[in-house]
């Protein structure tokens, strides 16, 4: 396997694959960040390298080169080692990780040379401690050596690398948006409520994460329908009307929002999602009708 690494835009994740790789006995070469400072910052976390605030010839010592900068970020830097490296490229393979993104933001390589590709893992990165990557899906696509080398990585650092065509990329990032940032958003969304109800945080987050994660570990034993749970898999939709007339005492986000995951629950959870997605659109109407009239209006 190829065992030379150089890293563009040690970040969070730049950082802990970094060290992960030399750890694995890889030969860190360049480490290259926006300053001196940041860089020399990253080689001490990764344990080996050699920083340097901008891209350089150094950069071509490697046989892999990993771009690991801000998805606005990486077509510029794909332009700045065209220009730096010409020749140096060939027989090299650029790799990049972002999620959203496919081998295709790398284009301008190919002319010299280079073997394009991406390398995403599945997994949020603290930039505090490396997590473990055993078994994280690694998302890869791009040409064919540079999906070889991605998969080699892939498997080196414990994942299982799964292909996913560049085309694809956005979706596939979406959908780990969602399991992951959008999880949390509900999640404090759901502690704040019970914090206005003078509950301290760490009460609230010890009543609500052990649900949660129930809830979670059933999804993962039992499936999806299985582990449904909460009024409106009950079909009680009095009780969900009563929980948006209790949210609307709270910022608009949050009725607005448990209206839209009653809906999207109708659609990926319910057997008949069409049955249920039209009885909370009669329901929505009642709870309108019902304000309408507490409010004196016609």
């Amino acid at each position: 396997m190829t065992d030379s690494l150089a890293i563009i835009g040690a970040g969070r994740v730049g950082r802990a694959l970094g060290r992960c790789f030399r750890e694995l006995g890889w030969k860190i070469g360049s480490v290259v960040t926006r300053s001196e400072v940041s860089a020399r910052k990253a080689v001490r976390f990764i344990g080996a390298g050699r920083a340097h605030p901008g891209v350089s010839r150094d950069v071509f010592a490697s046989r892999v080169i990993l771009i690991a900068t801000p998805d606005d970020q990486i077509a510029e830097v794909a332009r700045e080692l065209a220009r730096t490296g010409g020749d140096e490229l060939t027989g090299k393979v650029v790799l990049h990780t972002s999620g959203a993104q496919g081998a295709g933001v790398l284009s301008v390589l190919k002319a010299h040379g280079a073997a394009i590709g991406s390398m995403h893992p599945l997994q949020s990165f603290s930039g505090v401690s490396v997590p473990s990557l055993e078994g994280r899906v690694f998302a890869v696509d791009g040409d064919t050596k540079a999906i070889r080398v991605a998969r080699q990585m892939a498997r080196a650092l414990g994942g299982s690398p799964v292909r996913i065509p560049g085309e694809k990329k956005t979706l596939y990032h979406a959908a780990a948006a969602m399991a992951a940032g959008h999880m949390l958003a509900v999640e404090e969304a759901a502690t704040q409520l019970l914090l206005s109800l003078g509950m301290r945080r760490s009460e609230a987050v010890s009543a609500l994460l052990p649900l949660t994660r129930q809830v979670l570990d059933n999804f993962e034993g039992l499936g999806p329908r299985a582990s449904w749970t909460g009024p409106l898999s009950r079909g009680d939709f009095k009780v969900v009307q009563a929980h948006l007339r209790a949210l609307r005492e709270s910022s608009e986000e949050f009725a607005s929002v448990y209206t839209a995951l009653n809906r999207l629950a109708a659609r990926v959870l319910a057997q008949d999602s069409a049955g249920m997605l039209a009885k909370l659109d009669k329901s929505s109407m009642e709870e309108k009708l019902k304000a309408k009239a507490t409010r004196g209006e016609a």
